[in-house]
């Protein structure tokens, strides 16, 4: 029942924000609303949630953004190799262009890839995947045209079936941001961002992420720089400040960079 509620708000709100049916094709008006379904791509329906990566990754391969959940908040994705891509992402979000995107990967394995790691990979596998943004020094592999003002990337995987799924699906690493306007709030439901959906690809409902009602569940990844070797940075606080901390500090002796 509370699927079909869903359903049946979604597409109200569909008609009001003139979403178009189906079809990948970025711009203006062209957003295809799908319902992600339940159990992570196994039982009950794995057939739909293939489909709902697949149609993910087409559109993305098409220049598209799609909004999609994470373990976080909602978020926006595009092909981070994908120049004119990242500047719609801008564009969409009225964005500051010195406010740097994050990269999406499915698995620590491919982060070697795009970013100098200067920690122990089995720190790396402590946070990730988790709700954390991991800063380090990028690679020549990554988009130039990404964040070309610094030298550093964040680095998120989403303890999300669905965007690991995503991430491993496309041959290059997502660009990720929240889904909403810059300095508004962030998003917890497709609802809350629906004046977005007409400028997006692709919109996937995987439902409300967390309480709703809750601040602390709008803050987003904690975004953390290990860029400096044996320090860290925190940028911002996020929802996992202290678990954080306390394996960096704990287990692997590392020192805020202040000190």
């Amino acid at each position: 029942m509370a699927r079909a509620a869903r359903a049946l708000a979604l597409a109200r709100a569909a008609e009001g924000a003139g979403a178009a049916g189906p079809g990948p094709g970025p711009g203006p008006g062209r957003a295809r609303l799908v319902l992600l379904p339940p159990g992570g791509g196994a039982w009950p329906d794995p057939h739909g949630w293939r489909e709902a990566v697949a149609a993910a990754a087409s559109a993305l391969q098409a220049g598209g953004l799609v909004a999609v959940p994470t373990d976080t908040v909602y978020g926006v994705a595009c092909l981070a190799q994908d120049s004119a891509a990242v500047r719609s992402i801008y564009s969409l979000k009225g964005r500051n262009g010195a406010k740097p995107l994050a990269i999406c990967l499915g698995d620590v394995e491919r982060l070697y890839r795009y970013c100098h790691v200067n920690v122990p990979d089995e720190l790396l596998r402590d946070l990730l995947p988790g709700p954390v943004t991991l800063v380090l020094q990028r690679s020549e592999e990554l988009n130039k045209d990404l964040n070309p003002f610094t030298s550093l990337v964040g680095v998120r995987i989403p303890n999300h079936p669905f965007m690991r799924d995503l991430a491993r699906a496309c041959s290059g690493p997502l660009a990720l941001t929240s889904a909403n306007i810059s300095s508004h709030g962030s998003t917890l439901t497709v609802l809350e961002f629906q004046d977005l959906w007409p400028q997006l690809s692709l919109v996937i409902d995987g439902g409300p992420i967390g309480d709703i009602q809750s601040p602390e569940c709008r803050l987003g990844s904690t975004v953390v720089d290990l860029s400096v070797s044996g320090k860290f940075s925190i940028i911002r606080p996020g929802c996992a400040l202290t678990p954080t901390v306390d394996i960096l500090k704990k287990k692997y002796g590392l020192l805020p960079e202040s000190s």
